[in-house]
């Protein structure tokens, strides 16, 4: 047996760390560039999105998780002679997998006989959510921390992660499109369809009117799905959208004819920060067992 810890990418819910017995390293959020808080410690998720939401001047900070705070974390399962399997959000989105490395070779040096294995999930969000479940399911199914590496890495390439934003608002305060073009897209009422390929955030389309994109992300995983229902995990998760959010999900699984099972997720601060509040995530991955 070992134990699993993620960072707080996974965007998995207090209840659920609880239930599959996981422990959570948090990102780090600044609102003032001085004072660092820990997501879901020293700020709630919602209480955040509200501010943002609400305080237009508000341009925030998200830093990863050092090496001490993985160590913090680690240590005590090491010295309880347990190895460690830790997933961390994408190396190509974040440095936190670094971080987890960095924590893992420092502890090797004081404790060889024990194994602490990171794995980059190249997701985040309820993708890496799903890359985690995959992980815990493993673990209660009895696999080796060996076999664990084997197999989590056929599952990584299997998962697919879409987001939806509100708009390009919240990107342009963190600089990562000019005022230019996010003037441009609220005009045109445009919702941008990003997705995550090989690690990174591409953008996938542009299309006018929250209810034509959520049709288009709904069409889209039926015809993706439609053949491979029974292999796949379905996750879905928003930021300040419940209502929607729960209607997309019921829509997909009306078209799906399934259940989605996992709890809907509230988006974290590691994506959060850029799509703002108003997006939506819907994800899927292969179940290792039909690999």
């Amino acid at each position: 047996m070992f134990k699993i810890i993620s960072d707080g990418g996974c965007d998995f819910t207090t209840q659920e760390v609880e239930q599959h017995k996981i422990d959570i390293v948090p990102f780090y959020i600044t609102l003032d560039q001085t004072n660092f808080l820990k997501e879901g410690v020293d700020i709630a998720k919602e209480d955040y999105f509200n501010r943002l939401k609400e305080d237009k001047k508000l341009h925030p900070k998200t830093a990863q998780p050092s090496p001490q705070d993985f160590i913090d974390v680690i240590k005590p399962y090491i010295e309880d002679n347990q190895d460690v399997v830790v997933l961390t959000i994408s190396s190509k989105l974040s440095g936190t997998n670094n971080s987890a490395r960095l924590a893992a070779e420092m502890l090797k040096n004081d404790y060889p006989a024990r194994t602490v294995l990171v794995i980059d999930s190249l997701n985040v969000s309820v993708g890496q959510g799903l890359i985690l479940r995959e992980l815990i399911k493993m673990r209660d199914n009895g696999l080796s921390i060996n076999e664990i590496e084997e197999q989590i890495n056929k599952v990584i390439p299997t998962a697919k992660v879409y987001f939806t934003l509100s708009s390009l608002e919240y990107l342009r305060r963190g600089g990562r499109v000019g005022p230019t073009t996010a003037l441009i897209g609220g005009l045109l009422g445009l919702r941008p369809v990003l997705h995550i390929v090989d690690g990174a955030v591409d953008q996938l389309d542009s299309v006018r009117g929250n209810k034509k994109v959520l049709k288009l992300i709904e069409e889209g995983l039926t015809v993706a799905l439609k053949d491979s229902i029974d292999k796949v995990n379905i996750s879905v998760g928003h930021i300040l959208k419940a209502d929607e959010i729960q209607t997309l999900k019921e829509n997909i699984e009306n078209a799906l004819n399934i259940k989605i099972t996992n709890p809907i997720a509230e988006v974290g601060v590691t994506i959060g920060t850029h799509a703002g509040p108003g997006a939506f995530v819907v994800a899927y991955c292969r179940k290792y067992e039909s690999l």
